[in-house]
């Protein structure tokens, strides 16, 4: 891009009560390159409009009148933030309702009004510059909010919150019935009645989930909460607590405590019924809630982004849930070069919605329903959309259908309208996926670790890429391809899925494989299968003896060749690739051509 400073001429943009404290008139001069044509982006400069970096002064407002600015302007926009360290309160931040899936029931949180820090909405040839600048933002707060746009782009853009609201401490002594735990500073506390209560800024509780983060091992895992087994807890300095218990408590010198309340009553970013939005050399060091949320959009794309804790911090967590999670998108999704490390659930989850048939209300309408508590009031269908009919049972296809009129009766149920007859022999737990909104999805190169549940989750029917990732540690399975229609109503099956060139490093357990493929229908027939064509081809698995690679259910056309296995629990002896892999329900599997050598556990 030319340096626009230079340029003689100028586009001149009348804001009224939106202007910076600039010229008398009221007029924004945006300077625009003196080779620029037409189509060359406009500058809208965010300290133009007040903000001031590296000052802690409160930046919504600024950074709402720049945005308001650049949202007049027609083509290509760039909203160039200067260098430096930004602050972002709630006190001024937009107040606005959103339905977010896998969030929170209406009982968990009836209100689902959102804190925003920013918001960009309807638009279109946007880019946030953000010039490795930091945003800390106060409060719990959906740091970015997406809506309606087209042609955005966020990019060099770090952001953090200033409390996070997984809090942590160190244990660095223990007895016969105590550990004593250092609090981390970012952490804040109080102690009533001998109990301990974590406070942020508008938030506080005493129970909710914990996980221990072993830093020499470089893992976490789900753990009970030691804060709820306590008799009681004191104060011996300033962040310095001793916790007393009626037995002997069995935690690790050196590792770190993480706890959270559990309510998902903010998201990290929400990206919703947008189209070709790129997030580039992006960091999102904390997220509160569900991290990214994309939802019923198309061609997303996440390149060189750090999900992880900043190292000045000192912290261990930077998600409070999943890192990244893909409800009903279409298009494109591709994610690369990114690094995902300290989340409390999943690194990435591409999926769709099972929604229930609850009624036959004509010879071409029916009535379905959001079944999950913690997702409901999305879109769900739009005029043209495929949907097909799925079996509770057996997770199979048996009609099609293409939607011609929705009706929203409420946040939960609607009314479909259907361009051709319905199935006469609809079961009564049966389900409907739109199979228009499954994407493509491409994740290559990323590293995972510190995780306590998967690396990544994909159920999508459309072409599936998963390359030259390193997964370390994760406590469950490093890949998992589900589907179900009575627990989280996550669809859907599988056609095309490769992964290869990807390296697991002592992932999964006894109960968890590796890779899953584990569709959850109860009737199964091999000449039914639930997923098609999976190829696990050229990765290295270093596992010990007790683990399994993989478990394959009610699939065809699976094929685990050219893999490398190491053993590394120090056996004398070397195992067989059948002591790895075990599949039920499986049709034209080819397991051939693996190699299993041993190596000493360091």
């Amino acid at each position: 891009m030319p340096e626009l400073d230079q340029a003689p001429d100028v586009c001149c943009i009348h804001v009224n009560s939106l202007r910076p404290m600039t010229n008398k008139k009221g007029w924004i001069t945006i300077h625009r390159s003196k080779q620029a044509a037409e189509a060359a982006p406009v500058i809208i400069r965010l300290t133009d409009y007040g903000a001031q970096p590296d000052s802690e002064q409160d930046t919504q407002p600024a950074m709402t009148r720049a945005i308001q600015a650049a949202s007049q302007i027609s083509g290509p926009v760039v909203l160039d933030c200067a260098q430096g360290r930004y602050h972002f309160y709630p006190h001024e931040a937009i107040q606005a309702p959103y339905y977010i899936s896998n969030t929170a029931s209406e009982e968990e949180n009836p209100d689902i009004t959102k804190t925003i820090g920013l918001r960009l909405k309807g638009m279109d040839g946007l880019k946030l510059e953000g010039n490795d600048s930091l945003f800390i933002f106060h409060g719990k707060q959906t740091m970015l909010l997406l809506d309606g746009c087209t042609n955005v782009e966020i990019c060099n853009l770090r952001t953090d919150y200033d409390r996070p609201t997984v809090t942590e401490m160190t244990i660095v002594e223990k007895g016969s019935s105590y550990f004593d735990a250092s609090v981390h500073p970012d952490s804040c506390y109080e102690i009533l009645n001998g109990q301990l209560a974590w406070v942020g800024a508008g938030w506080s509780f005493m129970n909710g989930p914990m996980q221990t983060y072993d830093p020499l091992r470089n893992t976490t895992w789900r753990m009970d909460n030691w804060l709820e087994q306590a008799k009681n807890v004191e104060e011996i300095e300033p962040r310095l607590l001793r916790f007393h218990f009626d037995f002997s408590p069995d935690v690790g010198l050196g590792h770190v405590l993480q706890n959270r309340d559990g309510l998902r009553d903010q998201v990290g970013v929400l990206i919703t019924e947008c189209s070709d939005v790129t997030f580039a050399n992006v960091g999102l060091h904390f997220m509160h809630g569900l991290g990214v949320v994309g939802q019923f959009s198309r061609n997303l794309t996440f390149r060189r982004m750090n999900m992880t804790p900043r190292i000045e911090t000192r912290r261990t967590v930077a998600g409070f849930a999943d890192f990244l999670h893909l409800s009903s998108c279409g298009g494109k999704v591709v994610v690369e070069d990114s690094r995902f490390i300290g989340s409390h659930d999943d690194s990435i989850n591409v999926h769709g919605t099972y929604l229930r048939i609850i009624e036959r209300m004509g010879e071409n309408s029916v009535k379905v329903r959001f079944m999950h508590p913690q997702t409901y009031g999305l879109p769900a269908f739009y005029p043209e959309d495929v949907i097909e009919f799925v079996r509770a049972g057996s997770l199979t296809t048996y009609a099609v259908n293409q939607v011609v009129g929705v009706q929203r009766l409420t946040a939960r149920e609607f009314i479909l309208t259907l361009a051709h007859g319905l199935s006469e022999d609809i079961g009564s737990q049966d389900v409907i996926e739109n199979t228009t909104w499954t994407p493509e999805v491409e994740i290559v190169n990323n590293y995972f670790a510190r995780v306590p549940t998967r690396g990544i989750l994909v159920t999508t029917r459309r072409k599936v890429w998963i390359a030259n990732n390193v997964f370390e540690r994760m406590h469950m399975s490093a890949i998992l391809v589900a589907a179900d229609a009575k627990s989280w109503y996550e669809s859907g099956r599988v056609e095309d899925v490769t992964i290869t060139g990807n390296h697991f490093i002592e992932c999964g357990s006894e109960e968890y494989p590796v890779i899953s493929i584990a569709p959850e229908n109860e009737e199964m027939d091999e000449g039914l299968p639930v997923h098609k064509q999976v190829i696990i081809q050229n990765n290295q698995f270093e596992t010990s003896s007790s683990v399994m690679l993989l478990c394959a259910k009610s699939t065809s056309g699976l094929v685990f060749t050219s893999n490398e296995v190491v053993r590394v629990d120090g056996g004398d002896l070397l195992s067989c690739i059948e002591d790895f892999v075990h599949v039920t329900a499986c049709t034209e599997a080819d397991i051939q051509g693996n190699t299993v050598s041993n190596r000493a556990k360091t």
